[in-house]
């Protein structure tokens, strides 16, 4: 086979083998949005900064109307962890109630109105 032809068959390989593996990677995806409560641009940092785990490929949290959504493996992470996981840092979600302690810890405005207080 002449180097042409080897180089020809070596890209097509490689781009059957790429698609491949981004069609698997997409399959095992999945996203959610659900409401997590929170006041300003650093709730924003906080939230999305505790998601910062492997599974989970992105969070973005929108102060303006407190829904998150997640794009995240669910072979490697649980929703209910990524529940946990927010409330952890003090935040409040549609599943979970964030400790006292670490509620009454956040700074003043991200202290936000407690849907279960």
């Amino acid at each position: 086979m002449s180097n042409s032809k080897m180089a020809i068959a070596l890209m097509l390989f490689f781009a059957m083998y790429t698609a491949t593996s981004v069609n698997a990677q997409s399959k095992n995806k999945q996203t959610e949005t659900f409401k997590v409560w929170g006041n300003c641009g650093m709730c924003e940092k906080t939230i999305e900064k505790s998601l910062n785990l492997k599974g989970i490929s992105s969070a973005e949290w929108n102060k303006d109307t407190k829904m998150i959504t997640i794009v995240f493996n669910p072979k490697k992470i649980t929703l209910a962890t990524i529940h946990k996981k927010i409330a952890s840092v003090g935040y409040d979600t549609e599943l979970e109630t964030a400790n006292d302690e670490v509620y009454n810890k956040l700074h003043g405005c991200c202290q936000y109105e407690r849907k279960n207080k």
